[in-house]
This record gives structure tokens, C-alpha cells and sequence, in this order.
């Protein structure tokens, strides 16, 4: 029998599909891209907005209606947040959450042979571990995402992932160095290290975030590490310190700011005022003086006034991100923002999004013009229609270029001479 597997959400769920993969193709079921080839589906879902839910329960339906004879999975972070609405979704034959996503091949065995519908979704405790097995091959050809942190401890006011993840667990050290290891052996030059809380790798077992940044780089075949998005009051002057000494380490740092108004920032329950994030991108780009930053940034917040959304665009046209991803403030039920007086209308938000995203646009452009002359290293990662190739600096600067074929995953110099709306242009040298 053969599964198709549909991903929702982040990076983190894009490895335990990968996880998912393994287990099926290790007791005898083979995977398929196409729908009509498969037998079974499984929908790795994401619950981080109301929207997110919508999508999940979309999708399931749509396959059992497509695909009446087949079985139809679900897991992932939807069914852990909401177990009661996953469990009415019944569409779904076989229903688990995080906590119990081990269970999927079991589970799916079970619902086969008996064609009773199985339902496994149990709470996160405290003090559990990090459990998962290590992935050596992954669906992208040029790089892989490789997990070390689960769990959230953070609780911000808009934030459902707590209930959904459970508390920050780490992956041990050594199991990260020995996946590393597996992955370059596989022939993948560039490894994202990614998590939920990533920054926050170590809290539960002591380890530290630099031990685990260099055992990913241990490798000789892994010729990058990049790192996932990080939150900002867990990046010490020690770790920058260690991190600096990482020449495969990549001057790509996703800081989430979430608003650059102090106001807002407390309201929100985040940890950080506005100061002490411009004070770390400055020793961010003092030890990495090629590095990007960029970030995540809401609009809206409850209590929002025009004048904390102003200032919190003028904040991120100060710092001068590279890259602002924009998003409008959601309700999200079982949190506390979601009971918070002063809620703001979703014309202003969209409005307000508008404006920050027409500044990010600008900040973009600037930086992109800045490349204009520069000679880069680009890990390319296909030829697009048309006949360009396609790929990423170490600082994550996306790069169209004209050239001589070359292999996905190969590093080339490219020269950059102009650049298009999210894209560098340029045209390979010889090495």
C-alpha cells in the first residue's frame, strides 16, 4: 500500500514528515506524490492561527470525499491543541497528536486490519523527552532540516504552540553530531538546525545551544549550517562569541521581534524590550559583518494603538532588517489574547499590514541593491524555466544566475549585476 503525506506548518513539522516517511517505508509501505496512486493520506497539520485549523479540516475532507476507500490520517499539532474537534473531525480514521505520533505505523496498521476508527491523542507532561528518530535522507536535494529542539515554554499571550508542543526537550548532543553525520554521508551540504523554541536548546537538559551549533558542523561533508528562527533573549554574548568561531556556521539570524513597540512587546508577554533587541542585532552584525537579519513581525495586537504601530515601523526601518515577514494579528482561541479588551478590526489590520509590508519592501530592495557588484557563493539548487539556475548565499540571499549546468548542491561563484523583486541576479565566473 502506498501513503501520500501532506505537510501544514513549519520547518519542524517538514522533518517529522520526514520522520513519518521513514517508519512507513521501514515496515513495507511505499510512498507516492500523487493522489490517485494512493491509498492512504496522512495530514501533518499545523494549528498556529484559526486559519491553519480551517486548511487541516479542509484538506482531510477533501481526500475522504475524493478518496472514499482510502484511510485517511491525522496528526500533527491540531489534534494536540484541540483534541475534541480533531476527534470530531470524522473524516479522519486514524486521529494522534505530537505526543503520540510514534504510534502512526501501529495505529494505521490497526485501522487496516480491523477498519475501526483509532483515536490516540494524550496530553504533554512535564519533564518528558525528546523522543523521534534520527532522519539520514529527506525529500529536498541541496539541504535538510534536522531537528534538535521540541516545546515551548514561553506562553505569549497570542500563542497556542505551548499546549500544542509541550515544554522545551532537547536533543541530546551526541545524537545531533551522529545525524549530522548520516545527512552528509547522504550528500547534503547544508543542514537546518530548527525547533520550536530553538534558541531555548539546552534549558531541560543542560547541554548548551554552542555545543550543539558545532556538533552539526563536525562533519566534512557538511559545508553549512543554518540556523532556524531564534528568539532574542536567548542569544548570549557567549554564544555569540562561539558561534563567531564557526566557519561553516551561516550569517543568517531569523530573530523573531514580533513589534518594535515596548508597549505592545509586554502586552504581548514577550521577554525583550525594543532596546535590548537593537542592542543584539548590533553585536549580531559586529561579529558577523556579512550576516542578514530578519524577522516576524504582527500587526494589530489587541490594544494596538495607531501610535505603538508607528513606532514599531520606524523600529524596524532603524534596524534595517533584510527581510520582515508581515502578518495581521489572529484570534486564536485558548489564549489570552484572545479575551483581551480593545480588539482592532480586521480592515485596520490589513491596513496596518499593508504599510509595514511596503517598508519591508523598501528595506529589501535597498539590501538586494547593495549586492549589485559583489561576487557570492551560491549553493544552487535548480535550473528554473527559461535557463536560469537558482539558489542561496550562506546569508540566504536568493540568486538567479545564468551559467553553464551544474548539479544541485554544488557551491558556484556568482557575480551579481542587478536584481529583480525578491531576487538577486547575476552570472557564474569560473571558480
Amino acid at each position: 500500500m502506498k501513503a501520500k503525506l501532506y505537510t501544514l506548518g513549519c520547518k519542524v513539522n517538514q522533518y517529522e514528515t520526514e520522520e513519518i516517511t521513514q517508519a512507513l517505508l521501514r515496515e513495507g509501505f511505499g510512498v507516492t506524490a500523487d493522489d490517485c496512486d494512493a491509498d492512504i493520506f496522512i495530514v501533518n497539520s499545523c494549528t498556529v492561527t484559526a486559519e491553519s485549523d480551517r486548511k487541516t479540516r479542509q484538506l482531510v475532507r477533501r481526500l475522504k470525499r475524493n478518496f472514499p476507500e482510502s484511510a485517511v490520517v491525522l496528526t500533527g499539532c491540531m489534534p494536540q491543541a484541540f483534541p475534541e474537534k480533531a476527534e470530531a473531525l470524522h473524516e479522519a480514521d486514524v486521529v494522534l497528536g505530537n505526543r503520540t505520533n510514534t504510534q502512526l505505523v501501529p495505529l494505521l496498521k490497526t485501522y487496516l486490519h480491523a477498519h475501526a476508527r483509532q483515536v490516540c491523542i494524550a496530553p504533554h507532561r512535564a519533564g518528558e523527552p525528546f523522543c523521534g528518530e534520527p532522519i539520514s535522507k529527506v525529500s529536498e536535494r541541496t539541504r535538510a532540516n534536522l531537528k534538535i529542539e521540541d516545546g515551548c515554554d514561553r506562553f505569549c499571550a497570542y500563542c497556542i504552540i505551548p499546549t500544542a508542543r509541550g515544554r522545551v526537550r532537547s536533543k541530546p548532543v551526541a545524537d545531533i553530531r551522529k545525524e549530522s553525520e548520516a545527512l552528509a554521508k547522504s550528500g547534503y551540504h547544508e543542514l537546518v538546525l530548527v525547533g520550536i523554541n530553538l534558541s531555548a536548546y539546552g534549558k531541560d537538559s543542560g547541554e548548551s545551544f554552542a555545543d550543539a551549533i558545532e556538533a552539526a558542523c563536525t562533519p566534512d561533508g557538511v559545508r553549512r549550517v543554518r540556523l532556524g528562527s531564534l528568539e532574542p533573549d536567548h542569544i548570549t554574548d557567549e554564544l555569540i562569541e562561539r558561534m563567531a568561531k564557526l566557519p561553516k556556521l551561516c550569517g543568517q539570524f531569523h530573530i523573531s521581534l514580533q513589534s518594535g513597540c515596548d508597549r505592545t512587546l509586554q502586552r504581548m508577554n514577550r521577554h525583550y524590550t525594543a532596546e535590548e533587541y537593537a542592542a543584539l542585532c548590533e553585536k549580531l552584525r559586529a561579529a558577523f559583518p556579512d550576516c542578514t537579519l530578519t524577522t516576524d513581525m504582527m500587526v494589530g495586537f489587541p490594544g494596538e494603538t495607531e501610535a505603538d504601530f508607528l513606532e514599531s515601523v520606524a523600529f524596524a526601518e532603524c534596524i534595517g532588517f533584510e527581510k520582515i515577514h508581515v502578518f495581521p494579528y489572529s484570534v486564536r482561541p485558548g489564549t489570552r489574547a484572545a479575551e483581551f479588551p480593545d480588539q482592532i478590526e480586521k480592515a485596520e489590520k490589513e491596513r496596518r499590514a499593508a504599510v509595514l509590508l511596503e517598508a519591508a519592501q523598501q528595506l529589501r530592495h535597498r539590501f538586494l541593491q547593495r549586492q549589485i557588484g559583489r561576487t557570492l557563493e551560491v549553493l544552487c539548487e535548480q535550473r528554473e524555466r527559461g535557463g536560469l539556475l537558482f539558489g542561496y548565499t550562506a546569508n540566504y540571499t536568493p540568486v538567479r544566475f545564468s551559467g553553464d549546468d551544474v548539479p544541485a548542491g554544488a557551491l558556484v561563484r556568482v557575480r551579481v549585476t542587478g536584481f529583480l523583486e525578491d531576487c538577486a541576479v547575476g552570472e557564474r565566473i569560473s571558480q
